[in-house]
């Protein structure tokens, strides 16, 4: 699923989750290749639908890494980002 961030760090940001539970993007392996293909296909048509040609995708890995939330998710970030490095 694909819900909006409610702390949006840039113009666009969204969330993209999987249904199944896995803490981090360390356990991706979780996933068969086919789900991880539809995962990153779901990625690729979210950013498409939200009308981005250009933009990130942050996967937070572990608190050191600013992982708060522990449910895999990727952001997908489009338009001016603020607070995060280049």
């Amino acid at each position: 699923m694909a819900i909006e961030d409610i702390n949006p760090r840039a113009d666009t940001h969204l969330l993209v989750l999987p249904e199944r539970h896995v803490p981090s993007f360390r356990e991706i392996a979780e996933f068969s290749p086919d789900e991880a293909k539809r995962m990153l296909d779901f990625i690729a048509t979210t950013a498409r639908d939200a009308g981005l040609a250009d933009y990130r995708i942050v996967a937070n890995v572990g608190e050191e890494g600013g992982q708060t939330v522990f449910h895999l998710h990727w952001h997908i970030l489009g338009g001016r980002v603020t607070g995060m490095p280049l």
